[in-house]
């Protein structure tokens, strides 16, 4: 880990005061902290620029078990992609609705792509691919 340096920030007051009350909000008991984790997500963000890299994320999946196919379609995507998807979890909500979370690891355009596959298919009510990091980068 790098030395830590001191700088200093100037800020609009009404962004201050807005910026202060979202501290507040998410528990950071400094701006440092606050500041460091904003910086931290833009990196992370910057990172899933270069699809070639090593990536990890999150895949959210709400669907209805009963439409047809739907289950048999998930499991050949999920099994064709055997290389990216780390490990899964599967839930009922209720009597029709399911929820499934996959890990995902591997170059980030396998990633995306088996992402994009898996929201994509018919059934599928909602996806969202959250990106992370391995963390190598990162201080």
């Amino acid at each position: 880990m790098g030395q830590t340096i001191r700088f200093g920030v100037s800020l609009d007051s009404d962004l201050l005061e807005k910026f202060d009350a979202l501290c507040e909000e998410r528990c950071y008991q400094t701006r440092s902290e606050a500041i460091r984790d904003l910086i931290r997500g833009t990196l992370v963000q910057k990172e899933w620029e270069d699809l070639n890299k090593e990536m990890v994320g999150t895949l959210t999946l709400v669907f209805d078990h009963h439409h047809s196919d739907l289950a048999q379609k998930m499991t050949e995507i999920q099994h064709s992609s055997l290389d990216v998807i780390h490990s899964s979890l599967h839930i009922h909500l209720d009597h029709h609705n399911c929820m499934e979370v996959l890990i995902l690891r591997g170059p980030g355009q396998d990633i995306k792509a088996t992402a994009e596959r898996l929201i994509s298919t018919k059934g599928v009510k909602h996806g969202k691919l959250t990106l992370a990091t391995t963390g190598q980068d990162l201080k």
